[in-house]
């Protein structure tokens, strides 16, 4: 009876791990396949992808997708814009999370409770579209770079992960501190601030990627002005206008642009599109990636 025990305690790991390899590579598979599927499409000729068929790799090269995509002169500009917003919403915002974060976090603040209820109060309550759109205009945030920094600097699921990871440093590191005469802003900048740097990668990661891909309120607030275009709202619009182009064949007589999206489809042109707006912030996730999975995990968890 032991000996049949000890063989299925032997034999339980195996079994566990070997399902658990299958699983996984099933999951990777079909986590991979569409970004695998979209780049080979993004190589193909349009015309040849409506046949159908293009699965890892691309049946008939040609960069004419990548072509159509940067051959307007204003995607150059609107890439500049979508970077500095990114940059900047980060930093600023990052900043701000964790210095509210360490000052709701302190129990000696009396209306910690009272700003942090706020705070959470829109996470379920919403003014909607129209008082928003009053709003930034009142505030003179209409066709202004601001208006892509200013509303979105600190969010309030971000500013919970961000105090809840403060509250879980030692008090004993801030009260040492005051004892030799630090001020406040002196121990969080030199001591909180260096200290979350997990729980900070994890929040710039979520800023950083939603600033990216942000493109309603450029058409919200700024569509009409080209000098505030950003990437992802020219992406957009590159969409479609190709859709209309190859549905209008009157079109096709026209300039460079139409004549080189002449050459593309919807589908081969959406497809250049992600990749050419996807792959910028893929190579910030590697930096970030070995702080994402234990900052989260440090600043979401209330003991």
């Amino acid at each position: 009876m032991k000996a049949v025990t000890k063989g299925s305690s032997r034999i339980e790991p195996v079994v566990f791990h070997t399902i658990n390899t299958i699983f996984m590579l099933f999951v990777v598979a079909i986590t991979l396949y569409p970004f695998l599927h979209t780049i080979a499409v993004s190589f193909n000729d349009g015309s040849d992808t409506l046949s159908g068929g293009i699965y890892f790799w691309p049946r008939d090269w040609t960069l004419e997708n990548y072509r159509a995509v940067f051959i307007s002169g204003t995607i150059y500009h609107a890439a500049f814009i979508s970077v500095s917003r990114t940059v900047l919403s980060t930093v600023l915002g990052v900043f701000l999370t964790t210095m509210l974060a360490y000052t709701l976090a302190q129990s000696h603040f009396v209306l910690r409770k009272k700003i942090g209820m706020l705070f959470i109060l829109t996470m379920y309550f919403n003014a909607g579209l129209i008082p928003n759109y009053f709003l930034i205009k009142e505030l003179g945030l209409l066709h202004s770079f601001w208006v892509y920094i200013l509303p979105s600097l600190v969010s309030a699921f971000n500013l919970i992960i961000m105090r809840t990871y403060i509250r879980g440093l030692p008090g004993s590191l801030t009260e040492s501190a005051k004892i030799d005469g630090a001020g406040d802003f002196r121990i969080f900048w030199k001591i909180i601030f260096p200290l979350c740097t997990p729980v900070l990668a994890t929040v710039a990661l979520f800023i950083a990627v939603g600033s990216w891909n942000a493109w309603f309120d450029t058409f919200l607030y700024a569509s009409s002005d080209i000098k505030l275009s950003t990437l992802q709202y020219e992406m957009m619009k590159l969409l479609g206008s190709t859709m209309s182009t190859n549905n209008d064949p009157s079109l096709l007589a026209g300039n460079q642009h139409n004549q080189a999206q002449a050459l593309v489809t919807p589908a081969s042109i959406r497809a250049a599109i992600t990749i050419v707006t996807a792959v910028p912030i893929l190579f910030v996730y590697p930096f970030l990636q070995k702080y994402f999975v234990v900052g989260l995990n440090l600043g979401s968890v209330k003991e």
